[in-house]
């Protein structure tokens, strides 16, 4: 299986600055939010590739990077072997974008509320000028709703029927990639599970590649083939699914596993995570997470440790073994 998308020293920062004459006046320097820090890996075609990490990680950043909302301050994302932020073939940035989609987390939000569904499903090819007569009816009845459904507005659904719409929008334009942030995170537990079954089968049919955006593990874990976990904007530890569930080699992703409920260890006795996220704007010297790591010396303070091989495993982390 070849790299359908190519990730290669990401970096993206945000001007957090105060406004000009507040700077002047408190004699201030500019400040910046590093959100993505030098993150390189690849998603195989037809693969669900997660990204998993706590609040402000830079998950859905990257999401945005790859589909092209936002561009990237240092590195690059190849998709098909076209850079979006450095091709100048307009042809090519069209072709590759036509070859992508997103599915948002607030299924209310991303849709229009004065718009149809019919319309709504439609947009990304009528956009280009494509025939929609009947798309929105047949997309509809392939993620499990009628075809009747296509002349309601979004409130007349309930959120994991929102979902689904969001899903055949996506599916309209016939992506071969689709970034899913947090796409069941507003869904009922029973309705995750509609959704995330649907995906997978939507997966298998059209031969699609999912960036998969989430916090939680159980999700990701039924989702995933391989899977990279960020913390503070940085990619820490990267595995197959299996191996990273079944021997986690970096403390943080060790610390995210214990943390998470289990219904096998009902009353169990967990210490809660220690220390509180350093801020982004003026991160930790050396690795990131070693103010709250159980195993840190002297050099987790001093030198950011590079992500190296260990078995099926890339880690970066200075003790990992």
């Amino acid at each position: 299986m070849s790299a359908l998308i190519s990730i290669r020293n990401l970096t993206r920062r945000f001007d957090v600055s105060k406004p000009w004459l507040n700077r002047v006046i408190e004699r201030l320097s500019k400040a910046y939010l590093t959100a993505v820090s030098d993150v390189s890996f690849d998603i195989e075609e037809n693969s669900v590739y997660a990204l998993v990490g706590e609040s402000g990680s830079g998950k859905s950043t990257i999401g945005k990077i790859v589909v092209g909302l936002t561009p990237p301050s240092e590195g690059s994302v190849q998709i098909n072997g076209t850079d979006l932020a450095t091709e100048t073939d307009a042809a090519k940035i069209e072709a590759v974008r036509d070859e992508i989609q997103m599915i948002f987390q607030d299924p209310y939000a991303s849709l229009n509320p004065r718009w149809r569904v019919r319309d709504i499903i439609a947009e990304p090819v009528a956009a280009k000028g494509g025939d929609t007569s009947g798309l929105a009816e047949r997309l509809l009845e392939q993620v499990g709703l009628s075809a009747a459904d296509a002349s309601k507005y979004p409130h007349e659904f309930s959120g994991g029927q929102r979902q689904r719409i969001c899903i055949a929008r996506a599916l309209a334009s016939e992506p071969k990639i689709i970034v899913c942030d947090e796409p069941t995170s507003a869904l009922d537990v029973s309705v995750q599970s509609q959704v995330l079954n649907l995906m997978s089968d939507l997966r298998e049919e059209f031969g699609l590649t999912y960036l998969f955006i989430s916090h939680d593990l159980t999700v990701v874990r039924h989702m995933a083939d391989r899977i990279g976990v960020l913390y503070l904007g940085r990619l820490v530890e990267e595995a197959p699914r299996d191996a990273l569930f079944t021997d986690p080699k970096h403390p943080y992703t060790q610390m995210l596993f214990d943390a998470a409920p289990r219904m096998d260890a009902f009353g169990r006795e967990v210490d809660p995570p220690k220390g509180e996220i350093p801020d982004a704007i003026n991160p930790p010297p050396g690795c990131a997470f070693h103010p709250r790591c159980p195993i840190a010396i002297d050099r987790c303070s001093k030198e950011r440790p590079q992500m190296r091989q260990l078995g099926q495993t890339r880690v970066a982390c200075h003790r990992a073994e």
